[in-house]
């Protein structure tokens, strides 16, 4: 079947069309070298798409996915719904194009027609397209200094993790080489370094859980177990070489804004004070473990310890374990350690919506075509991103739309849990997304075990011998694991952050609730940068895409206050107050705030502090560029 051509009137659309022809499955082989054509069986699964098989591939010739133009103008861009499609192929899997044109689509009608021909180029540099643009239209901050600059440090960081790695690397690329990095702990990894947990692993595709400028050929599953992660964020801190920046082993305590000298002290736990000119937070939000407040804790005689603080030397064999909460981490160390166990018993405040997980194994012959041809991997990261990001229309744009993944969820349960008593415990009374969706193909088997019983009876205390529920049983328990999840609406955990006039920030954010302008910069707080600060998290993609933007951003307001000669940049409390008001003007009609749950998303006014509730492309656009006048000067 031919696809419908129309021709582009205006630049824009053209552009776009040009990064929707990289992404056509049909045409894709008249682009690019014989050797991704024929990778196409390999590249195809790369979506994560179960529902792609060999009869995609026989058919190829005949699935109508490119987008066509009509009208007059870039408002007109739609696509065209396919006439037929080949058993076997999910709507998802074949119109990457489509989803492209939509993404263009929306920035059209939200902004103006200039991002569509900067988002094409993100597409582009995505695919290495980017190479091919003269020298002097590619841009990064250059981070020059004209002005001296007293403090010890251009810039310090504050976390080791993939945010201050990421912001370590980007500052070392833009010729800066006068800054530091602060980590608690002696390596460099945040939560990967921290959660060894059995069966840990991302939920997020290998391929985007990474940075875009830092491709893996080599992941060894679809979703990249922890070791792989933290082995790879210490690839990149010895490959760019930011050992000699690393402060290991220092926790900073504190940081105080220098009236005067205009820059900032951070001082560690060991006393040490350093200046810097501007500061970095990259301190994470699943860095502090959350435990429940439970009467009694304190008298359990076994062994208990969290998830983030795994007990490796614990034997299970023979035990009887309780487990309190059913998050992420639960999902995923349950099975693993119910076959060891002579009883587990799963207390379960909350049941979340588990989806099937689209993991496995990557075969050699396809990391041996990533790792030949650095396309592929390219194309495939950018399909399995637009494929991520169309969840946000049912997450954010209409939460209705959520219904309908509701049934496939609940078949899910169906089919996999035996029993229809636990079926039922397990099967939650709010609209899918609500709560963080979770991905497992072991969680809902391990559920079935004869050893394994889920209790939804609230705890009305721990004793020395075990935990007692709210209909009085007590039940025996060797150990208890705390699956509780971390303190996430604290973007900087314990860290004291002193701004203009002895201001802590905690204070600042008293009567307004937790907030920044695009969740980075602080009123108050010069030269501040937080990276995943308030409302930046995700729900649906990689958080990896949302710290590069922030990290851009970040550097461009650290580049004026050397180029410039500029000691400070203080967002004005207006462009702040504004922003976040539209901001949770939109958050209240998301499915978060209104799936019928309440979950750690939202703080204890009932406000959503923690995501951001569009395309993650939106955010991009909006941190492309740094605004100064809405900064004011010193």
């Amino acid at each position: 079947m031919a696809t419908a051509a129309v021709a582009v009137q205006t630049e824009p659309v053209r552009r776009a069309q040009e990064a929707a022809g990289l992404f056509d499955l049909v045409n894709i082989g008249n682009r690019v070298p014989v050797s991704l054509k024929r990778a196409l069986p390999s590249l195809l699964p790369l979506t994560g798409n179960r529902l792609v098989d060999s009869s995609v591939l026989s058919n190829l010739g005949r699935i109508p996915v490119a987008p066509y133009f009509d009208g007059e103008g870039p408002t007109e861009i739609y696509h065209s719904p396919p006439a037929a499609l080949p058993i076997g192929v999910s709507v998802g899997a074949v119109t990457v194009a489509g989803s492209l044109h939509l993404a263009v689509r929306f920035l059209f009608e939200q902004f103006d027609a200039e991002a569509a021909e900067e988002f094409t180029d993100l597409l582009l540099d995505q695919l290495g397209a980017v190479a091919n643009k003269p020298a002097a239209t590619q841009s990064r901050p250059e981070l020059t200094v004209s002005a001296p600059i007293q403090a010890e440090y251009r810039v310090a960081i504050v976390g080791g993790g993939f945010a201050g790695l990421c912001a370590a690397i980007k500052l070392k690329e833009a010729g800066v080489n006068k800054f530091v990095l602060f980590e608690k702990a002696d390596e460099i990894g945040g939560t990967w370094r921290d959660n060894v947990y059995p069966g840990c692993a991302c939920d997020v595709p290998s391929h985007l859980y990474s940075f875009s400028f830092e491709p893996n050929p080599n992941w060894s599953r679809m979703f990249a177990p922890q070791a792989e992660i933290w082995e790879y964020q210490r690839h990149c801190a010895d490959k760019y070489q930011l050992r000699p920046h690393l402060r290991l082993g220092a926790e900073v305590v504190r940081i105080e804004w220098d009236d005067a000298r205009q820059y900032w002290r951070v001082t560690t736990r060991d006393g040490q004070v350093t200046t810097a000119k501007a500061v970095i937070s990259a301190v994470g939000a699943l860095s502090i473990p959350a435990y429940p407040k439970l009467e009694g804790v304190e008298r359990f005689a076994g062994n208990a310890f969290h998830s983030a603080r795994w007990d490796h030397d614990y034997d299970f064999e023979g035990k009887t374990v309780a487990v309190v909460g059913t998050g992420a981490s639960a999902i995923q160390f349950v099975p693993q350690i119910a076959p060891k166990v002579k009883q587990l018993n799963l207390y379960q405040r909350t049941p979340p919506w588990v989806m099937s997980k689209p993991d496995r194994k990557m075969s050699k012959l396809e990391q041996k075509i990533l790792s030949a041809v650095p396309l592929a991997q390219r194309v495939a990261r950018s399909g399995i991103y637009v494929w991520m990001e169309a969840r946000v229309l049912g997450l954010a744009v209409d939460p209705r739309a959520m219904k309908l993944a509701e049934v496939f969820a609940r078949r899910y349960i169906d089919s996999s849990i035996d029993d229809p008593e636990l079926r039922k415990k397990v099967t939650p009374d709010y609209t899918l997304g609500c709560k963080r969706i979770l991905m497992s193909d072991e969680y809902y088997p391990a559920l079935n075990r004869d050893n394994v019983e889920v209790i939804t009876d609230g705890i009305a205390e721990v004793t020395e011998h075990g935990i007692v529920t709210d209909d009085g049983i007590e039940r025996h328990a060797d150990a208890i694991i705390y699956g509780t999840g971390f303190h996430v609406s604290d973007p900087i955990g314990p860290m004291q952050v002193v701004g203009k006039g002895g201001v802590e920030i905690r204070d600042s954010w008293k009567d307004t609730g937790m907030e920044a302008y695009l969740g980075v910069s602080v009123n108050g707080f010069p030269n501040f940068f937080l990276l995943l600060g308030p409302n930046t998290g995700l729900g649906h993609t990689s958080i990896i895409f949302m710290i590069e933007s922030q990290v851009n951003y970040a550097l461009q307001g650290i580049s004026m206050l050397g180029e410039d000669g500029l000691d400070s940049l203080d967002v004005k409390p207006e462009a702040q107050r504004e922003f976040n008001d539209a901001l949770q003007e939109r958050l209240d009609d998301a499915v978060w705030s209104a799936g019928g749950c309440k979950s750690w998303y939202l703080d204890e006014f009932g406000k959503n502090r923690t995501l951001w509730p569009s395309f993650t492309f939106e955010y991009w656009y909006k941190t492309r560029n740094f605004e100064p006048e809405l900064y004011s000067h010193s």
